[in-house]
C-alpha cells in the first residue's frame, strides 16, 4: 500500500505553475487519495483553509468555488474577516437572481490559533469551532462569553503530543480531565481533539505523534457519557496531512499549500 511519503507535494516550477484553485484542486485531489488509502472517501474528510496569509479576494474565489471551511490563528483577523465575508454573500444574494446563484453559500470560521481569554468574547460572535482550547480558565471565559448567545460554543482540546515546550496544548495525560470539567459548562460542547505533530523531516516521527493523537481520541470517544458529538480529530497541516489522514484525522488545516505562503507558516496550519 503506498504510503503520504510516495506522495508528497508538487515542488519547484511544477506547483508554482498552478493557479489558486489549481492549487486548491491539486489540494483536494491529495486529500481524497489519502482518504482512500485509509479506507475512506473525501466527504469523511473535512478541509479547513487557513487564510492567514490570502488575501480577501482569494477566499471570495474559494467560496465561489463551493468551499465551506476556512480558520484563521488571530482573533482579531477571524473576527474581521468573517465580518466581511458574510456582508459580501448577503450583498451578492440579494443582487443575484436565483438561477443565477453561485456555489458558495455560509462560511464557517474555525480559531485555529492560540486564543487569549480576553479575546474569546467577542470571537464567539463569528467563530464555528475553537479548535485550540488547552486550559480550565480558557474554557471557563467561553463558557461566561457565551452565557448570553443562542448555542454552546463547540471546541477541540488541544493536545500537545509531541512534548514540545514551545507548543500550546495539553499534555495527553491531563486530557480526559479537562474533558470532564469542561462537560459540566453549559454553554461549551467538547467535539474532539487537535494536535500538531512534530515537526520533522523524518515520516515515522510525525505518524508517531499522530497515532498517539488517535489511539487517546478513540478511547475517549469510546466513553458512553460524550455520546456521538465527540467524533472530531483535527490533525494535519500542508505538510504532512496526508499521513494525519492515513492516521485517522477527519479534519485538516491546510493553508500555504493554496495560498502560497512566501516562506512562512501560520500557527495551527
Amino acid at each position: 500500500m503506498p504510503t503520504s511519503s510516495d506522495h508528497q507535494t508538487p515542488s519547484g516550477t511544477e506547483a508554482g505553475e498552478l493557479d489558486l484553485l489549481g492549487r486548491y484542486r491539486s489540494l483536494m485531489d491529495r486529500v481524497a487519495a489519502a482518504a482512500e488509502r485509509s479506507g475512506r472517501s473525501a466527504k469523511d474528510v473535512v478541509v479547513v483553509l487557513v487564510s492567514k496569509y490570502g488575501t480577501i479576494e482569494q477566499i471570495r474565489e474559494l467560496v465561489d468555488a463551493g468551499h465551506v471551511h476556512f480558520g484563521e490563528s488571530r482573533a482579531q483577523q477571524l473576527e474581521q474577516r468573517a465580518a466581511q465575508i458574510s456582508e459580501w454573500l448577503e450583498r451578492r444574494n440579494e443582487i443575484s437572481p436565483p438561477d443565477q446563484q453561485r456555489p458558495g453559500g455560509a462560511v464557517h470560521w474555525h480559531m485555529i490559533g492560540h486564543l487569549q481569554r480576553n479575546k474569546a468574547r467577542k470571537l464567539i460572535k463569528y467563530v464555528r469551532l475553537v479548535q485550540t482550547v488547552d486550559s480550565l480558565r480558557l474554557a471557563e471565559e467561553i463558557q461566561s462569553a457565551a452565557a448570553k448567545g443562542d448555542r454552546p460554543v463547540e471546541v477541540l482540546i488541544q493536545v500537545n503530543v509531541s512534548g514540545e515546550s514551545q507548543k500550546h496544548g495539553i499534555a495527553p495525560p491531563a486530557v480526559r480531565h479537562l474533558i470532564d470539567q469542561v462537560e459540566t459548562m453549559v454553554n461549551v460542547q467538547v467535539r474532539g481533539l487537535m494536535c500538531m505533530a512534530e515537526h520533522s523531516d523524518d515520516v515515522e516521527v510525525v505518524r508517531r505523534d499522530f497515532a498517539h493523537c488517535q489511539e487517546l481520541f478513540e478511547e475517549i470517544s469510546n466513553r458512553n457519557n460524550l455520546g456521538g458529538r465527540f467524533n472530531i480529530l483535527s490533525m494535519g497541516m500542508s505538510n504532512d496531512f496526508e499521513t494525519a489522514i492515513e492516521c485517522g484525522s477527519n479534519l485538516v488545516r491546510i493553508g500555504s499549500a493554496v495560498f502560497r505562503d512566501e516562506g512562512r507558516s501560520p500557527a495551527g496550519e
